[in-house]
C-alpha cells in the first residue's frame, strides 16, 4: 500500500467555503474514490490556506488516472478549481506531492 501526501493552497477567502462544501462531498464523489482505489483519505486545513492531502493507495498514478475518467469528478474538479491558489489546471492535477521521510508503523 502506498502512503501518499500533497499540498495545494486555498484562497484565504474561500475558506469557510471550502470547509463548507467538504463538510457534504456528493456522495457520487465519495463513491467514485472508493471505486478508483482512494482509501484511508483525509483532507487538513490550515488557517492560512495550507492544504494537505493523505491517502493510501495500492498504486495512485493509476487511482488519479481513475478519477480522471469519471464523469463526477469532472464536475467536482470545475467547482473546486476557483477556491485555488497558483493553480493551472484542475486542482487533482496541482497536487504537490511529498516524499516520505519516515513512517512509524
Amino acid at each position: 500500500m502506498q502512503r501518499v501526501c500533497f499540498l495545494l493552497k486555498v484562497r484565504p477567502d474561500r475558506l469557510d467555503e471550502y470547509r463548507e462544501r467538504h463538510r457534504a462531498v456528493w456522495p457520487e464523489m465519495q463513491d467514485a474514490l472508493r471505486a478508483t482505489g482512494w482509501h484511508n483519505y483525509s483532507l487538513f486545513l490550515r488557517q492560512d490556506g495550507l492544504l494537505v492531502g493523505y491517502l493510501e493507495t495500492e498504486d495512485f498514478d493509476a487511482a488519479r488516472e481513475g478519477m480522471a475518467a469519471t464523469e463526477v469528478n469532472a464536475r467536482w474538479q470545475a467547482e473546486m478549481a476557483p477556491f485555488f491558489e497558483d493553480l493551472d489546471g484542475r486542482p487533482d492535477e496541482g497536487f504537490v506531492t511529498l516524499v516520505e521521510a519516515f513512517h512509524l508503523d
